[in-house]
């Protein structure tokens, strides 16, 4: 998506009513600083408020993400590539949040596994050698907890029984059985248990 052209439909239209960033802003709740970051095409609106600011702005949300108004003959399509990009766009920061999971995971585990083997052959006193085997535990320890929220929330299980995509809580992800990122649960749609693969998107 141009989020530069979207920015500037976001002012043209807000111009249009009116209306100030100010303005703007305290209808929707949020910072005069936000509603500049769009028209500057910094950020996009988040999702939860797209369908208020459409409101105030007179628009829809296939022209607020096409940057333009839309005549009635182009909608469809312009609907259809609209959702085809934003899925997109979610499958590329689900990748991306993955990818990050590995960053945090890999040298955190192997800074843990060189303070063990220091404690362990290095000429420390005892209690030296206790305190960095406690720190490198509670080190891997914690980063795993951050791993497991990333994948967690990072797209969908596909349950193995059903087909049914969703996303599991926390906690049902952090104690399940698990090889990679394919975990043992039970899916919340037929109630089977199933190892059930990481995926990037709600359909396939």
């Amino acid at each position: 998506m141009d989020q530069i052209k979207i920015g500037k439909f976001i002012a043209s239209c807000r111009k249009e009513q009116g209306m100030t960033q100010a303005v703007l802003a305290e209808k929707l709740g949020i910072s005069d600083r936000a509603v500049s970051k769009w028209e500057t095409g910094r950020s996009m609106p988040d999702s939860g408020i797209m369908l208020e600011l459409c409101d105030l702005l007179k628009i829809n949300v296939n022209e607020l993400l096409s940057g333009e108004r839309i005549m009635a003959e182009s909608y469809d399509k312009l609907a259809e590539e609209n959702l085809l990009e934003m899925k997109r766009e979610i499958e590329e920061k689900n990748r991306q949040m993955l990818r990050a999971e590995y960053l945090i995971v890999i040298p955190a585990v192997l800074a843990g596994i060189v303070l063990v083997l220091v404690s362990i052959f290095a000429q420390f006193s005892a209690w030296i050698r206790a305190a960095l085997i406690v720190f490198a535990v509670a080190m891997i320890d914690a980063v795993a907890f951050i791993a497991v929220g990333i994948e967690q929330k990072a797209g969908y299980y596909a349950c193995q029984k059903c087909g049914h995509r969703y996303v599991p809580t926390y906690w049902q992800t952090n104690l399940a059985l698990h090889a990679g990122r394919t975990r043992y649960m039970k899916c919340p749609k037929c109630g089977k248990h199933s190892w059930q693969r990481k995926v990037l998107t709600k359909e396939d």
